[in-house]
């Protein structure tokens, strides 16, 4: 058994893989370093077509077992998994702030805890699946849910544990076995996570962790013949590369991809919290996948608004992610950071007005600050494609309208946000806007039993409540004629 375990925040870590119940060796390894002050998180395990095919095969094995347990069966089991969560919430949260820069207290309070909901959750949820019969006057429809075998599951680095359990929840309670890939700039928490899946008592081979370098481990995995099922948390460009893998085996797939999500403020708003809010699009250093990038502001309140949110970005601190005091932290890797700066130096040289920010926030570190662009053209880059970075700009409007026009106007849809004091016109607006998730008066309130995805570039399918079990299982109805079977005698 392999042995390559480091401490990382006090935190002990393994750096292998986990394939069929232990822990598994790479000849080859992958450099990990703390986006926080570039500090060596120890060399990781980095898997290929060998690592891919054990893991599916693990997976392979165990999942006959596991989806005969049965929704019931599987409960306890995924109940102490929950629990295990919670009971290492303290050093997951450690490890995750280390190794991608995350806030420690966003991680301990609210990420955390959400992981660990979303294995509960999807657990008891599963209980009432196959209870759905649908009346016809000749027939019953019995709908089931059946287990469909291996999903292998490639998650982010901006939010790695929560985001992967976001998958492994569904997958799990579905009957599923599954291969996790996590993000190669952020590991590690993926691995506490097979840590205490095995301690919750998952049998071997239920859930496998497989690290690598996407173009390398990630490549084959998607293109493993004996998947039920792909989902994808991640870049448009790299789903489409996915995409493909899973069409030449018609693999069911579902994607969860990037946004360039309008935050449109109306004059009647509450302009406080909506102020408050924009500041708040700079969270984990703008790394959010949701986040209202487009600050589009009714024409009328432009000048007082635009004060109101200087006054709160100015309380925006940047700085280590470990101090309580801290609202943005670093970005994850020196190559995202050339890629952000890149973003930004070409908005300057097309004439786009620096509102603030624009330049690194510490010296020699993947620091940046919190940046405002005005002026730019709606079909200019800085307006058009995902920076990923604590970089939002700033637009205008003057009725609904064009308000609608400029919210619709990129190739994205996966969320938005709208500040508005008029019911009837907020849902009218509401209405017209093409998003998988459109928030009014709050952000970032996700319900899992609600629907969650992106629409255009923004994804393919729906996450939450039952919409999860639609793509995790495979559904059968059961046609039974009425009266077709003789009742039996008292």
């Amino acid at each position: 058994m392999a042995n390559n375990r480091v401490m990382v925040a006090g935190v002990e870590v393994s750096l292998d893989h986990w394939i069929g119940g232990r822990r598994v060796a790479s000849v080859n390894r992958f450099a990990n370093a703390s986006p926080i002050d570039g500090s060596d998180l120890g060399a990781v395990a980095a898997g290929g077509q060998a690592e891919a095919d054990m893991a599916v095969a693990a997976a392979r094995a165990a999942f006959p077992a596991w989806a005969a347990l049965g929704a019931a069966g599987r409960l306890p089991i995924l109940r102490r998994f929950a629990s295990g969560i919670m009971t290492r919430a303290a050093e997951i949260a450690a490890v995750e702030t280390a190794d991608n820069g995350s806030l420690l207290a966003g991680n301990l309070h609210r990420m955390v805890p959400r992981a660990a909901q979303n294995i509960s959750f999807f657990a008891e949820w599963a209980l009432g699946l196959n209870d759905h019969a649908i009346d016809h006057p000749e027939v019953v429809n019995n709908v089931r849910y059946d287990p469909s075998g291996v999903a292998v599951l490639i998650t982010p680095w901006n939010a790695p544990f929560m985001l992967t359990t976001w998958k492994v929840g569904p997958a799990l309670a579905a009957g599923n076995t599954v291969v996790i890939k996590p993000p190669e700039w952020a590991p590690l928490s993926c691995s506490l996570l097979a840590d205490i899946a095995h301690a919750a008592g998952l049998p071997p081979g239920v859930l496998n962790v497989v690290q690598g370098i996407g173009e390398e481990a990630g490549d084959a995995l998607v293109n493993h013949p004996d998947l039920a099922r792909i989902s994808f948390t991640g870049s448009t460009d790299t789903a489409k590369i996915i995409g493909q893998a899973a069409a030449r085996s018609i693999t069911p797939m579902s994607a969860e991809l990037g946004g360039k999500s309008p935050f449109i403020v109306c004059a009647d708003a509450d302009l406080d919290a909506a102020a408050q809010t924009v500041a708040g699009q700079y969270i984990n250093a703008g790394q959010v996948c949701l986040a209202g990038t487009r600050i589009m502001v009714e024409a009328s309140i432009e000048a007082a608004f635009l004060e109101k949110v200087r006054d709160a970005v100015d309380q925006m601190t940047v700085g280590d992610p470990r101090d309580p005091a801290t609202r943005v932290g670093p970005l994850i890797h020196p190559d995202h950071f050339a890629r952000v700066a890149g973003f930004v130096e070409r908005a300057k040289a097309g004439g786009a007005q620096l509102l603030w920010g624009g330049e690194r926030a510490v010296a020699g570190a993947l620091y940046f600050q919190p940046t405002m662009f005005a002026g730019a053209d709606r079909d200019d880059e800085i307006n058009q494609k995902e920076v990923f970075g604590p970089v939002l700009t700033w637009q205008t409007f003057v009725d609904d309208a064009e308000a609608i026009a400029i919210a619709n106007g990129t190739e994205y849809g996966l969320a938005g946000t709208l500040f508005c004091g008029d019911e009837g016109r907020a849902m009218r607006i509401a209405e017209q806007v093409v998003a998988g998730t459109l928030w009014v008066n709050c952000f970032f309130v996700r319900d899992l039993a609600a629907p969650f995805g992106g629409s255009r570039m923004s994804g393919i399918g729906r996450e939450g409540g039952t919409h999860s079990f639609d793509f995790y299982c495979n559904i059968k109805n059961i046609a039974v004629r009425k009266g077709s079977f003789a009742a039996k005698g008292v």
